[in-house]
């Protein structure tokens, strides 16, 4: 059974499935950090908030690549990109935290494509600097 995960076909199956998971589960947390509805505001042909979530979905992506080329275990990648994501998160907050003259979630709901460029930006360009810090 130990040459099973030790097989590279198996554990980059695992590390995918997992990653998937972790995805669905990070894009429901910033789904209920925000006050738009992603995937409605998307349905609907929101560029900005289909942006700001690319940018997303690519940081949390990022994040975990980092974390699988640095660590040899499963449950060490897990660990590492959880706190990446989390890392993600507060960068979030402090953004938002950083343009007191307008609300992003409320511009980005607006389709401030502007708005959701720099959301986009921000959450590729952090996961990099995540990823170097994982790494």
């Amino acid at each position: 059974m130990m040459n099973f995960w030790e097989n590279e076909f198996i554990q980059t199956a695992a590390y995918c499935s997992v990653v998937i998971l972790c995805m669905i589960v990070f894009l429901a947390i910033f789904e209920l950090v925000t006050k738009y509805k992603n995937w409605d505001e998307i349905k609907n042909g929101n560029v900005a908030v289909a942006m700001a979530t690319g940018g997303k979905i690519f940081g949390i992506a990022n994040i975990f690549r980092h974390s699988i080329l640095q660590h040899d275990t499963l449950l060490n990648m897990i660990s590492w990109g959880v706190f990446g994501f989390f890392l993600l998160l507060i960068a979030y907050f402090i953004f938002e935290f950083l343009t007191p003259k307008f609300n992003i979630d409320v511009e980005i709901e607006n389709d401030n494509r502007a708005v959701g460029l720099i959301s986009l930006i921000i959450s590729i360009g952090l996961s990099f600097v995540i990823g170097a810090g994982i790494s």
